[in-house]
């Protein structure tokens, strides 16, 4: 390449090979984005993980400048929580004084005071008025004053540049044929004929296919196929041609990953599964970029970018509007005054003021669980201590607390809350799957296998494949020409009695449907491989050795802290959903097993519970389980609020009793839980005859777009003990995980808390976050209207984005209504204060997160004070 133009360029040539430095690259713009593996096995993602060395309201407003996006709630939704009481006066008035005092005002502070009251009380300015000849008149006398008031504007794509400037759709058709081809090469099912040599990686693939795309120019096409071979040389060399400056790649290559976070983030998903496909990252930009050269090549070469002055029609209009400053008292201030108050209205501008009403929401929501939580102060400890019939380990899923809440209140019940994997860093490989499951949060890798098996297993897989394969024949016969003229003629009847049915008695024919269908399976018991083999030495080991399950039931029992006082019978209980038609099901499943149900690792962890070798050793140590306890598995089905069992080992006399107990009790816990969680659901009144029938058909019903809430109002995360939240009511909104300062000298226990189901709840809470705020870019839109693309994900239509967020109906009453309400998640812990200020001194990352406005942090000490850290 030209030496000269790499000179003008500023490209800095790094000890050894360039590709180096592009790998570097790539990598340092990837935090931009963050990886989106398959809706089957949806995981919640804090769409802003890599942002968080740097401040909210910082990233607020780079995102703001690069992609106009708003992070921070709407006037309606602030509105909305005003109306209903949820933010104080007394909290936004704090938050103004505490900003107006950070300020080196050059104006009177009564009048600026003044203006910020009435800015943030008024929030729109009237259209209207900046339209006026007048007011423009102004504007442009006073242009002058706006020298120190530029607009940074980040670094452009080409395509974006081109679109901006109004002479070609170059954005949108770029990524229109990205889209295309990311399709066809990440298809994992639908496609009837697969992309060719996509086993040679993406760019490969795709340039020995673009060459005879129709969609592009022959002149395209032909600068496209000259290329080289080599992803890394061809984005070298369009990177080049486009005269980007060295110090403005990494920008550039954000930009171009978020123009399209889905697919991109598709694409790193990937590049992190295996050292196979490592590079498909540089791939996709290799691709993006190279046609995006192509197609803005005829326009170059574009006019030079400007820094824009700040429009002053606004901040003019603010003035008149908030501070009593009309447009013709402008011309009798002093130079000093007018530059004063429009860089006053400059700065005070509307994401200042959405950051004050969202504290202020936080901070009344913070007051409101203080008060609680300090009222419980007066609580017992010692009620923690009395014998329990029953203990029952639940996820600290929020859907859990009302469950709990109500399951106490059934007898003596004691329940405890714990990350729903309960410890264990398994992939499990259920009886008739065809793969295996990272059954533990996204962040971590699986250390061994778990299998399900069966003395049956092999008649019970022949019916299992002879039902995949009526499926899989049909799909063959619908897109083979032929066939697919006399599929109507066979399958009609059957498919249109099916679809009366589902969409008449959704209840009654969905019960009936899955009936038929495991009475078909008949799925024979079965049993775990806990017991360690190894077949292949770089194999991942299945089951565990001696040492290893004591290791991993100590380490569950101290996280739960149920180490003594053990109840004839201890239920862990994971949960999952059950939805029909639903692409989402996942999300509705344990966030803390990759999205699917955590039933499979509370058996695994009750079943090594039970082992007698595990129990003797764990005696040595001090943690003496009972002789007549036994440790039982159930899943809490959150869309239908009821336990189901799924591992009953053999009982003692004293743990039957606890059984036939909590049989009894169980369907009124359940009837109870419905009646409190159905009425939220829109358009179910109040005065339901069955909520438990209600939420049968829910999720049965294939038509339902709702079938469950999830995680929605989600808030809070309070770890202690029971007692201090036994008496509340917290809405279904808080994740309990059961923690006594007590017994953590070391600290060890809340560090693992901190560093683990805090973070997947923090993710949890930042994703409904994302998808309530900015809907059309962290969301994934209306369900109704979804298209479920190459077997990974959703679109809207046929050409958008891969949708990474929630969709409308998981965080929206209605259209014009919020239902989660989207507050930065509350940590709560309660520890004395030396404990939490231990925590983040050696846990950096979560301190840079408290510090940088991503989460909350407060405590409440063993003599009730509060303190909060944020």
């Amino acid at each position: 390449m030209n030496t000269t133009l790499a000179k003008t360029l500023h490209w800095e040539k790094l000890p050894g090979s360039l590709d180096i430095n592009l790998i570097d690259l790539v990598k340092s713009a990837s935090r931009v984005i963050v990886p989106l593996g398959p809706i089957n096995t949806f995981a919640a993602r804090n769409p802003w993980v890599g942002l968080e060395g740097q401040t909210f309201e910082k990233t607020a407003y780079w995102l703001k400048d690069t992609c106009d996006i708003d992070i921070y709630p709407n006037d309606s939704v602030f509105q909305s929580a005003w109306e209903r009481g949820e933010i104080h006066q007394d909290f936004l008035e704090n938050g103004l004084q505490h900003w107006l005092n950070t300020q080196s005002l050059e104006l009177p502070y009564e009048v600026a005071e003044r203006f910020c009251r009435a800015a943030l009380m008024q929030k729109q300015l009237p259209s209207s008025t900046m339209e006026e000849p007048k007011l423009k008149s102004m504007a442009r006398k006073l242009n002058r004053f706006t020298s120190q008031m530029t607009e940074k504007h980040s670094v452009k794509t080409y395509s974006q540049r081109l679109e901006q400037l109004g002479r070609v759709n170059a954005a949108h058709d770029l990524n229109c044929n990205i889209i295309k081809w990311c399709k066809l090469f990440l298809d994992e099912s639908q496609a009837v004929w697969s992309m060719p040599n996509r086993e040679e990686g993406f760019y490969r693939a795709w340039r020995k296919l673009v060459q005879h795309d129709p969609a592009l120019s022959r002149k395209v096409r032909k600068q496209l196929s000259d290329l080289p071979e080599e992803a890394d040389a061809a984005l070298m060399e369009v990177l080049f041609a486009l005269e980007i400056r060295f110090s403005e790649i990494q920008e550039y290559f954000e930009g171009h990953f978020l123009a399209l976070p889905g697919w991109s983030g598709m694409m790193l998903w990937r590049s992190q599964q295996s050292t196979e496909e490592s590079s498909l990252l540089l791939e996709y930009l290799a691709v993006r970029i190279s046609m995006e050269w192509a197609l803005v090549k005829p326009f170059l070469p574009l006019p030079e970018k400007r820094n824009n002055k700040v429009h002053l029609e606004p901040l003019i209009t603010a003035w008149a509007e908030w501070g009593n400053l009309s447009i013709n008292a402008w011309s009798q201030l002093s130079s000093t005054e007018i530059k004063a108050c429009l860089t006053f209205a400059y700065r005070f501008d509307k994401i200042q003021r959405n950051r004050l009403w969202l504290e202020a929401w936080e901070k009344t929501y913070e007051d409101q669980l203080k008060k609680m939580l300090i009222s419980q102060q007066t609580a017992e400890e010692g009620e923690n201590i009395k014998p329990a019939l029953a203990q029952f380990v639940f996820c600290i899923d929020v859907r859990s607390e009302p469950f709990r809440r109500k399951l106490e209140k059934g007898g003596e019940f004691k329940t405890f809350g714990t990350a729903g994997f309960f410890g264990l860093p398994i992939e499990t490989y259920e009886l008739g799957s065809n793969h295996t499951h990272n059954s533990l949060p996204v962040m971590f890798k699986p250390q061994y296998k778990i299998q399900e098996f069966s003395p049956e297993s092999e008649s019970y897989q022949q019916r299992h494949h002879a039902v995949n394969s009526i499926g899989y024949t049909f799909n063959a016969m619908k897109h083979n020409l032929i066939s697919s003229m006399v599929l109507p003629e066979i399958s009609g009847p059957w498919l249109s009695l099916q679809s009366l049915a589902r969409s008449f008695v959704p209840r009654s024919a969905g019960r009936t449907l899955r009936k038929l269908h495991e009475r078909w399976l008949h799925k024979p018991s079965t049993e775990l491989l806990l017991d360690h083999t190894q077949t292949f030495e770089k194999a991942m080991p299945t089951g565990f050795s001696v040492k290893e399950k004591v290791h991993y039931v100590r380490q569950a029992l101290i996280m739960m802290g149920l180490t003594d006082h053990f109840a004839p019978l201890v239920v862990i209980c994971g949960h999952g959903s059950h939805s029909t038609n639903n692409p989402y099901s996942s999300a509705l499943d344990c966030g803390a097993c990759g999205g699917a149900s955590s039933g499979f690792n509370a058996r695994v962890l009750a079943a090594l519970c039970n082992l007698p070798n595990v129990r003797k050793s764990l005696e040595t140590e001090g943690i003496i389980i009972p002789k007549d306890t036994v440790f039982a598995a159930a899943e809490h089905i959150t869309t239908l609020d009821e336990l189901r069992w799924i591992y009953i080992p053999e009982l003692s006399d004293e743990a039957k009793k606890a059984f036939n107990r909590v049989q009894a009790e169980l369907p009124k816990v359940s009837e109870e839980a419905n009646s409190e969680r159905i009425p939220q659901l829109p358009n179910i009144g109040p005065h339901l005859k069955s909520p438990t029938a209600e939420a049968q058909r829910l999720s049965e019903d294939w038509s339902e777009v709702r079938p469950e809430w999830g995680l929605a109002r989600n808030a809070a995360f309070i770890i202690g003990e029971r007692w201090l939240t036994q008496g509340c009511n917290l809405g279904g909104r808080v994740f309990l995980n059961n923690y006594n300062w007590k017994k953590d000298k070391n600290g060890h226990i809340l560090a693992n808390i901190i560093s683990g189901p805090a973070t997947v709840a923090q993710w949890i809470n930042l994703q409904y976050y994302a998808s309530t705020v900015a809907p059309h870019y962290y969301g994934s839109g209306n369900k109704t209207t979804q298209t479920l693309t190459a077997g990974l994900g959703v679109m809207q239509g046929n050409a958008s984005d891969l949708l990474s967020g929630l969709p409308w109906q998981s965080v929206m009453k209605s259209d014009e209504e919020a239902y989660h309400e989207p507050l930065r998640l509350l940590v709560v812990i309660q520890a004395p204060k030396e404990y939490v200020k231990r925590m983040l001194d050696h846990d950096h990352a979560f301190q840079q997160k408290v510090k940088n406005g991503w989460i909350r942090l407060a405590s409440i000490d063993p003599e009730g004070h509060w303190e909060s850290w944020s």
